[in-house]
């Protein structure tokens, strides 16, 4: 918005010139998002309080976590109105990546809200039937893809895939494609939600994969840059920088909150948009198997319920202690916070071997 009301004027006025440059909107974006959170989140807190919208603990968990029972939950809603007013504010909304992206957002979200209401507030355990869940997920994914196969974000690249590291390489997936782009949507979007479960665990990781995946959508979208550092182009791509900006903003404010002791929880309400925002942008930038290694954290949280669900079915023995990964390593004898910061690290060193793959190409 403020890119369509105040750039026009930069005639006039010349310092407006800067509303035309991605980086400074994209640091609205951040600061805007950020002390939106600030703000709102003791409101959001103390209402959630009162309404007694707390999270029920798992007696069959860490020991541990029964002392957080009660904790407010769908914090989720601070980081889902900060991101979305911000990225409204500061991205320029005649980019069809943005409309898409806010749509794929606030769609998600809008599942994990019915979720956790259906959870918290109508006290039905079991909350949103797990069909109606996966069929909304899919709904959007099939949407997207859909989409994105009509108006691709490079037709030369339309079901091609670059493989990571290596010199241009791409797979030709043909109609495939579309596969692959509902199991990326569907699938960040779950395991992001699986990943919540330690104070400050998920929205660190996506905190470290939002700034990551920010860079590769300012690359794509720099037609030189882009070039030189033989990535796909995709002409408006940048602009996705300020959505991940925004992103990146609320998701520190929210750990402000939801950093150990958590004050609380982001329930479904927001792990489930989340996920799937990463998803689409990743997507979008035509990065998709790089997105692997960005959120290798979500990745192996994800398989570490697989592993686990098959191993107990086919042969009736657990692999971990306990699934997700995270509460493994808390039967381990290790704390919550050790868990939280050496999975930061993980995240930031699987970031920096994904920006490797710029230079080895």
């Amino acid at each position: 918005m403020f890119y369509h009301l105040f750039y026009p004027l930069h005639e006039v006025f010349s310092p407006l010139n800067v509303f035309q440059y991605i980086t400074f909107r994209a640091g609205g974006a951040i600061l805007t998002s950020l002390v939106f959170s600030f703000i709102v989140g003791p409101y959001l807190i103390d209402y959630l309080k009162k309404l007694k919208i707390g999270q029920t603990i798992r007696t069959d968990g860490p020991q541990a976590h029964l002392a957080k029972s009660g904790t407010p939950t769908m914090g989720g809603l601070m980081i889902l109105v900060s991101m979305v007013i911000s990225t409204l504010l500061w991205a320029r909304l005649d980019n069809r990546f943005i409309i898409v992206a806010l749509v794929c957002t606030v769609w998600l979200g809008l599942i994990g809200f019915w979720d956790d209401y259906l959870k918290l507030v109508k006290k039905n355990p079991k909350g949103l039937n797990p069909q109606a869940k996966m069929a909304g997920q899919m709904l959007l994914a099939i949407g997207v893809a859909t989409y994105l196969w009509m108006f691709p974000p490079n037709p030369e690249f339309i079901s091609k895939v670059n493989i990571p590291y290596l010199k241009s390489t791409f797979i030709e997936l043909s109609f495939l494609y579309i596969l692959l782009v509902i199991v990326i949507i569907v699938g960040s979007s779950n395991a992001v939600n699986l990943t919540d479960g330690l104070d400050g665990l998920a929205i660190g990781n996506l905190s470290i994969a939002a700034i990551t995946l920010s860079l590769f959508a300012y690359f794509a979208g720099h037609m030189k840059i882009a070039q030189y550092l033989r990535v796909v182009p995709v002409p408006g791509a940048g602009e996705l920088t300020v959505f991940l900006g925004a992103m990146l903003g609320a998701g520190l404010g929210f750990l402000w909150f939801n950093s150990y002791p958590a004050q609380v929880f982001m329930g479904d309400t927001g792990s489930l948009f989340l996920g799937g925002a990463l998803g689409v942008t990743a997507i979008f930038i035509k990065q998709e198997l790089i997105l692997v290694v960005i959120g290798g954290v979500f990745v192996a949280e994800a398989l570490s319920v697989i592993i686990q669900v098959y191993s107990f079915r086919r042969f009736g023995r657990r692999v971990f202690k306990m699934a997700p990964l995270h509460h493994h390593f808390e039967l381990c004898n290790l704390s919550e916070t050790k868990v939280t910061v050496r999975f930061w690290i993980i995240g930031i060193i699987l970031s920096l071997v994904a920006l490797a793959s710029l230079k080895l190409r």
